[in-house]
């Protein structure tokens, strides 16, 4: 005869089994949702801040164009090596390995170029996040 609690036990398995497979699909759907839109918020700082990074090197090399003695050489040479980093950037290959070495390279750069020439320029992120361009 067989053992009520053998159909008692295969019940509970059985859901625990449907309950994991739906949880696990539904895991899935949410998991690529919630990625693509990490993905687009930290691809769009990113972009934004290169771009901070990009105008500040035109305004720059566009004075040098106007008045070549008005940088040294020095900051000539690190404003040439930041649009350098800029040009090197992968965008359209995010998982390649060099991207934080980059960034944090051209934050470094602009940090000291900007100590060089005296200025007081911080990149803080988007305005419409309490954050602000300082000068």
């Amino acid at each position: 005869m067989d053992d009520p609690l053998d159909s008692s036990v295969n019940l509970e398995e059985t859901h625990l089994k449907e309950g994991y497979d739906e949880g696990y699909s539904h895991g899935l759907v949410e998991g690529r949702d919630e990625g693509k839109q990490v993905g687009l918020k930290v691809g769009f700082e990113v972009g934004e801040e290169l771009g901070f990074y990009s105008g500040c090197i035109h305004i720059w090399t566009s004075a040098i164009q106007i008045d070549p003695t008005c940088f040294s050489s020095r900051a000539k040479t690190a404003i040439a090596q930041m649009q350098d980093l800029i040009q090197k950037y992968p965008l359209m290959d995010p998982e390649d390995l060099q991207v934080q070495e980059i960034m944090d390279s051209l934050r470094l750069k602009f940090k000291m170029l900007c100590s060089s020439l005296h200025v007081k320029l911080h990149y803080n992120g988007y305005p419409g996040e309490n954050k602000d361009i300082q000068f």
